[in-house]
Order: C-alpha cells, then structure tokens, then sequence
C-alpha cells in the first residue's frame, strides 16, 4: 500500500490500531503522520515507530490519504470544522466514534467526503480486535477494500448495515470491559480457594480465550459447547445452576441493552 495514513488522536486506541497498521508492514512509518495536543506524547510515538508528528490537525489532514480520526466523540465536531477546508474528496476519512452517522458527517463535511465509521474494541492493542464497518455513500467498494486490508493488521471486520453500528458498540465495542470483570470475578475465587493471585489470573484468562476460540472454530451453538462441560450429577452443572439462579443471562442482557441505548443518544 502506497497511500498515506494520518492518524489524529493517539490515546490507547489510536496507538493501538497505528501500531497494528505498522507491525503488518502495511504502511511505511514514514508515510504516516500523526497529531495530538502534546508535543511530549508526540515525541515518544515518533521514538517508538518512527512516525512523522505535529501538534497541527491541519497539517495532518492535508498529508493523509487515509486519515483516521482517533479523538473522542466530544471533540468530533471541532476537530473535523478545524480540517474541514483541507479535506478534499478523494481522501478517505474513517472514524470510531459511536453515534456519529454518516448523515452526522455528511452535514459537517459535504454530501461528496469519504467517510467509513467503524467500531473497533481494545484487544486491538494485542492484534485480536474485533470491528464493525459502514461506509457513505462516495465509498467505493475497492475503499472499503482498503480500509479492511489495512485494518485486518490488529483487528477481525465486518462490514454492517449502519443501523446496526450501536449493537456493535455493545456485543465488542465495549463487552471486554464486561469480560474483564468476569476473569476478575473468576480470579477472586480462585484466590479465595488458595491459589496465588498471578496463577488465578492465568487460568481464569487462558479458559476465556480457549472457550472463546471454541465458539470461533467449531461453529457449534455455544449451549451445545455447554452442556459438553456439563457432566450428569457433576461440579459444573451446579455452578450453572448457582449463575442461572443469580441472573447472568439477564444481568449481561439488561448491561448490553444500557450500553445500547447510551450509544444512541450520543
């Protein structure tokens, strides 16, 4: 890929999905560029990968063909009114703020700017991410193309109808903050059984990942996947039952559908 990659914003999902472009040898780091408010972060990022840096979103703007915009959905609006005159139409914009459609940016930017929303999840930042894409209508499908060539360095995607981009925010955009605290709860326990904290952590995580992987690979309903656990009169089908009694299923059912409805407010 000959394009050129603008980054503004390099927080943990900015760097994450920079670094996952760079590790695959997608983009040369001297034909990406990135911006955010301090010269000092700036500054490590350029030590780190070797990027082009500036403090001025201008300048990154006018230098990208891909640009992605890496800020939060608060500050959407000024940055995109500060860039907007050096935009041009050919460029493609792509950006991961939830609740900012493409009729949102269609009147900010024009009816003729390339955009692509995108939902990524943070196990971008170890090359397993999973992401939900929807492009405007200027998008091509040689774009999309692109943008889910470039991204398939750190991140799993699907291309989704946009009236399904506030889901996604809820089943991978924020769920690994629900599994977080489930490996964590799983962990307590076993700490509370005797095992060493760092150990407890490892099987609790290792179990999620294979369970997971599981799901992925075999294609079997994840109750079938269950149940294969589930010995007659055994230890796991009572845990099961303990989780049913406590109200799992409707505890991460009720989370979700908050986590849903915040989206799209936003």
């Amino acid at each position: 890929m000959n394009k050129k990659i603008g980054f503004i914003g390099c927080g943990n999902m900015g760097t994450a999905m920079m670094a996952g472009i760079l590790d695959s040898g997608k983009c040369e780091p001297q034909e990406m560029m990135i911006s955010c408010r301090t010269r000092e972060t700036l500054q490590k990022k350029k030590e780190e990968y070797g990027v082009q840096i500036t403090t001025d979103n201008r300048e990154v703007a006018a230098f990208a063909d891909i640009l992605f915009v890496a800020v939060k959905p608060q500050f959407y609006e000024e940055v995109l009114r500060e860039i907007k005159d050096v935009l041009t139409e050919e460029k493609i914009l792509v950006s991961i703020a939830p609740g900012k459609t493409l009729a949102w940016f269609a009147e900010l930017l024009g009816e003729n700017q390339k955009v692509i929303r995108t939902m990524p999840n943070t196990p971008c930042m170890v090359g397993a991410g999973m992401m939900g894409m929807c492009a405007g209508n200027q998008v091509t499908e040689a774009d999309m193309e692109e943008i889910r060539n470039l991204c398939s360095g750190f991140s799993e995607t699907e291309v989704i109808a946009e009236h399904l981009m506030d889901v996604v925010t809820a089943v991978s955009g924020s769920s690994p903050a629900y599994v977080f605290m489930f490996i964590e709860a799983m962990a307590d326990a076993a700490v509370a059984g005797g095992m060493p904290r760092a150990q407890a952590y490892k099987f609790a995580s290792q179990a999620v990942l294979g369970s997971a992987k599981m799901v992925l690979e075999t294609g079997k309903h994840p109750g079938e996947l269950k149940d294969m656990v589930c010995s007659p009169a055994g230890t796991t089908i009572q845990a099961v039952r303990v989780l049913e009694e406590k109200g799992m299923r409707s505890g991460v059912f009720e989370a979700m559908m908050k986590c849903l409805d915040i989206s799209r407010s936003m």
